[in-house]
């Protein structure tokens, strides 16, 4: 990278990362007050709203967030014509909702989600009104504005849902912080970003963006269905109660694997963009970005892995007891998410939608046998399925990855090895420490003791590897504190 570039990504993945830890670090705290005041039935409503929900945020982006952010040049009118393609977009989707509401909550036999959607279904017109701004955020790699701007709007509506809760609210609680957030969010966005849309609409711009955006389109339908396909059926065919326990399991899975991956890859795609031009610097960058991203993925899956019962009976209480196994399994989930992402970016970064795709369509049809799983068998095989499904899934994406940056799975496995040995050890150290503890001590102060010798087993373990993504991390951190310190002098 250059200078200036190196510095940039550097301060953005700081700020993006520290945004990440804040934000769902918050959020799980806020998440632990809300499941000791809430039942596993009424999370089972909620995710079976959002199930629609989010899924049509796909329709409303089109694509068109990526294709801002990976053009090189963007004019006023590029930024306008999208913003206007958007708002149309989201207004046909929430009045579709709106009518489509009744039926939801006939397929599902709740009554209360006729009104649970149609409130739900505003966030679809929020949405849209962000998608240019947060565009524009990534192409300038300012994410110390956008850590800020999330952080802040879930404290807000963390702590309104919390209060809702502790009032009664039941399930409407969840509902109010959904929507407050993206609210919160929008409000800062116009007010902090600076950009207004005009008066202008360059059908030249959408048609350009358009055979880019489509196929990513076209992929983001593939991978929200998939995403949510499993609450949907968990919901159709098991009670409420077994979705709120997968639900809240998949939170706990999803909270190491995508705020790590995620606060990394976020600045990823704009700085990859730049390097789409000259391979050799792209792949050095990849390698990197994938050696600091599974270094934490790694020792965070391991450690979530092996203090998964202690961890839900002390945060969540006994009633949630049921959803470790679906933690225990779905570990293998997390586990691979960040390599998936990453290889997804560097095709994106070198314009190949078309291959982004492909992949999609492949991988996406791999779900069908395991959804017929869940159905016939339980739950728990569905679960097992889904681990199948993203080990064949990773080498589906390494293998595009190696044709054209000649870094394929094997390559990236070397690259992250060390990792995967010391995460590998300590997740055994601290596994046998809460066995041997037994019921001896306290389940509170096993976990603590469990945490502890985590932290002190990986910093060991890599000064004696000498892995070289602790050493980069080292530095990295070093450099922030002296900068801040003098900053403050």
């Amino acid at each position: 990278m250059t200078t200036s570039l190196r510095s940039k990504a550097i301060s953005g993945a700081s700020w993006s990362l520290a945004g990440r830890i804040l934000q769902e670090g918050f959020t799980f705290a806020i998440g632990i007050l809300l499941a000791r005041l809430l039942l596993p039935d009424q999370y089972g409503l909620i995710a079976m709203a959002t199930v629609f929900i989010y899924f049509s945020y796909v329709f409303v982006d089109s694509g068109f967030g990526s294709a801002l952010v990976q053009r090189k040049h963007c004019t006023q009118a590029d930024f306008s014509t999208i913003f206007y393609v958007n708002l149309l977009i989201s207004l046909v989707v929430f009045a579709f909702f709106y009518f489509l509401a009744p039926t939801i909550a006939v397929f599902y036999n709740e009554p209360e989600l006729t009104r649970i959607v149609r409130v739900l279904a505003i966030i679809i017109v929020l949405y849209a009104l962000s998608i240019v701004h947060l565009a524009i955020i990534r192409r300038d790699i300012n994410f110390k504005l956008k850590t800020q701007i999330e952080f802040t709007s879930q404290v807000a509506s963390g702590a309104i849902a919390v209060y809702l809760a502790l009032k009664g609210y039941g399930v409407w609680a969840l509902v109010w912080k959904v929507l407050l957030n993206q609210l919160f969010v929008n409000a800062q966005l116009w007010l902090r970003n600076h950009w207004l849309p005009s008066l202008e609409f360059s059908t030249q711009s959408l048609k350009e963006m358009f055979g880019f955006s489509s196929k990513l389109l076209i992929s983001g339908v593939l991978d929200r269905g998939y995403q949510q396909i499993y609450r949907l059926v968990i919901g159709k065919f098991f009670p409420a109660r077994e979705l709120g326990l997968f639900t809240r399991a998949d939170q706990f899975q999803k909270l190491p694997s995508q705020t790590i991956s995620g606060s990394i890859t976020s600045f990823s795609l704009p700085v990859f963009s730049k390097m789409q031009d000259e391979p050799v610097r792209l792949k050095n960058a990849v390698k990197q970005t994938l050696g600091v991203v599974m270094y934490f993925n790694l020792f965070a899956m391991i450690l979530l892995g092996a203090v998964s019962r202690n961890l839900i009976l002390v945060l969540l209480g006994a009633q949630w007891a049921d959803a470790v196994v679906f933690l225990q399994i779905l570990i293998g989930v997390g586990l691979l998410y960040p390599m998936q992402l990453i290889n997804v970016q560097i095709l994106t970064a070198l314009g190949r939608s078309d291959l982004f795709l492909r992949i999609e369509i492949i991988k996406k049809l791999l779900t069908i046998p395991i959804i017929l799983l869940g159905i016939l068998i339980g739950i728990k095989a569905m679960l097992a399925g889904m681990v199948l499904g993203s080990i064949a899934g990773l080498y589906i994406n390494t293998y595009y990855t190696g044709k054209l940056l000649q870094f394929g799975l094997v390559e990236q496995i070397k690259v992250i090895g060390k990792s995967i040995f010391i995460s590998l050890l300590m997740g055994v150290i601290v596994f046998l420490i809460g066995y041997l503890a037994g019921a001896q001590i306290a389940v509170g102060w096993i976990l603590l003791l469990q945490l502890v010798s985590s932290f002190v087993s990986i910093i060991v373990l890599s000064k004696i590897m000498n892995v070289t993504e602790y050493l980069e991390i080292k530095e990295i951190l070093t450099d922030q504190i002296r900068s801040f310190l003098k900053r403050r002098k």
